[in-house]
């Protein structure tokens, strides 16, 4: 990207933090080169923010279950499975989908986009905190509002699932059910999020200077696209905290069927750890 570009979008880009959000009136000012120092370093690491207290990943059973696994029936695992899958959904929907889900949890607060956090410090100084307050419990509303309309879609894949599916997840690692929800679900489920969100967001006067200047960064690759805009950030964070909570709930029945109150999950994930 030539120089005189880059140089264009971060002096743009510091709009994002404080300039574009202050009222015409305001009678004094900032010292923009210093956002802009920051935001230029902020920049080329905003690919980086992954999931914040996402769990290691736990050892996975050992494939093909041994002679216990061998002896249940077809039946027998597509039942257990599906059950266990199926509690998961409602333990992750039920968790996050509520007042407070998001907002209330340390674990899964959806924090501000990455550039926004970058330059806090210097909206608080410049009299911004209460846009930089109102958007973080807006885009936490947003999720909230939007994971109950995944239940149907997570369901639905639950329900198609093939024999085949339900011993590949059985004896894969400790994610499989995970990942097998993710692979069948993300898209139509971003697709349905987006509205909700989009309601929650729409209102706010810093969403919108986020989106109009976070959309030129993703076209140079200065932010990554799924940052492109507030709406798009939120609804892939709510969808990563999401398959989080339901890879929390795969995990603890994979260590402790018995746990899960049910004698078929018991004993289907008990075969598949050899017991």
């Amino acid at each position: 990207m030539p120089e005189t570009t880059r140089r264009r979008l971060l002096r743009d880009a510091a709009c994002l933090g404080v300039a574009c959000a202050w009222p015409a009136a305001r009678a004094w000012s900032l010292d923009l080169g210093q956002l802009q120092r920051q935001l230029g370093a902020a920049l080329p690491g905003l690919g980086a923010g992954s999931l914040p207290g996402a769990p290691a990943a736990a050892p996975g059973p050992a494939a093909g279950g041994g002679a216990a696994l061998s002896a249940l029936s077809n039946t027998q695992v597509d039942q257990g499975l599906k059950a266990a899958l199926g509690r998961g959904v409602d333990v992750a929907v039920s968790t996050l989908g509520r007042r407070d889900g998001f907002w209330g949890s340390p674990k899964w607060r959806i924090p501000l986009p990455p550039a926004l956090q970058q330059v806090s410090g210097l909206m608080r100084m410049a009299g911004l905190g209460a846009q930089a307050d109102a958007l973080e419990l807006a885009i936490n509303r947003a999720a909230e509002a939007a994971v109950p309309q995944a239940r149907e879609l997570l369901v639905a894949a639950v329900r198609q699932m093939s024999i085949a599916d339900a011993k590949a997840i059985l004896t894969g690692g400790p994610h499989a059910a995970t990942d097998y929800f993710r692979a069948r679900t993300e898209a139509p489920l971003q697709r349905s999020f987006e509205p909700i969100v989009h309601q929650q967001t729409r209102r706010l006067a810093l969403a919108q200077t986020y989106d109009r200047y976070a959309s030129q960064a993703a076209r140079f690759g200065l932010v990554r696209q799924d940052q492109g805009s507030v709406d798009q950030y939120v609804t892939q964070q709510a969808l990563d905290r999401l398959y989080q909570a339901i890879g929390d709930e795969e995990q603890a029945i994979r260590a402790d069927p018995a746990a899960a109150g049910s004698s078929l999950i018991r004993k289907v994930f008990g075969a598949a750890l050899g017991g």
